[in-house]
């Protein structure tokens, strides 16, 4: 692994307080002292239109550096009626363009997903992986990470259960190897 390793973390859910943001504050403080996490925040951008491609919008380019300077993105989200929350989707397609100045190609991306259903967000998992195969990001396949019933994995306190903690800590050991190896 790099000396330190930069990690761009997208939460999908816009609501303070968002069963997701908690897996993704555990996940994050789970991270070793050479991993940076650092939020992308997704609540101030207008959506996107092709429009605004030759306009200086501070939010786009701000998102848009954010991702670029990290050496991996992680992705905590919920699902929205069968698939990847709108303001989610709306970072994804911003960070997309202009035009062959997409800041995902090449880019790795993981993906984590709650949700108080059964199926515990797989779809909008799935559609996420779909637009960044798409994208030419590069994905993490294994552990997938899809929590159903997520609010019994978290404690009265909303503190992540000792259970969930232990599968959870599977995912960030293999995520900070994906995300700090370079190929080289």
């Amino acid at each position: 692994m790099s000396a330190s390793t930069n990690v761009a973390l997208i939460i999908g859910s816009l609501r303070e307080a968002s069963i997701n943001r908690k897996f993704a504050e555990f996940i994050v403080s789970q991270l070793p002292d050479n991993v940076t996490a650092t939020e992308v925040h997704i609540a101030d951008l207008p959506l996107y239109n092709q429009d605004y491609d030759d306009q200086a919008i501070d939010s786009y380019e701000r998102v848009r550096q954010q991702l670029k300077s990290a050496e991996a993105v992680l992705i905590v989200t919920p699902e929205h009626n069968r698939t990847m929350p709108a303001a989610l989707k709306n970072v994804i397609d911003i960070a997309s363009r202009p035009y062959k100045e997409s800041v995902w190609e090449g880019k790795k991306v993981a993906v984590v997903t709650a949700s108080p259903g059964t199926y515990g967000g797989r779809v909008s998992g799935l559609d996420v992986r779909k637009s960044m195969q798409m994208l030419s990001a590069q994905m993490m396949i294994s552990p997938e990470v899809y929590l159903g019933h997520a609010t019994d994995s978290l404690n009265e306190d909303g503190s992540v259960s000792e259970r969930t903690q232990k599968f959870l800590q599977k995912f960030v050991d293999e995520f900070v190897v994906f995300a700090g190896n370079t190929g080289a």
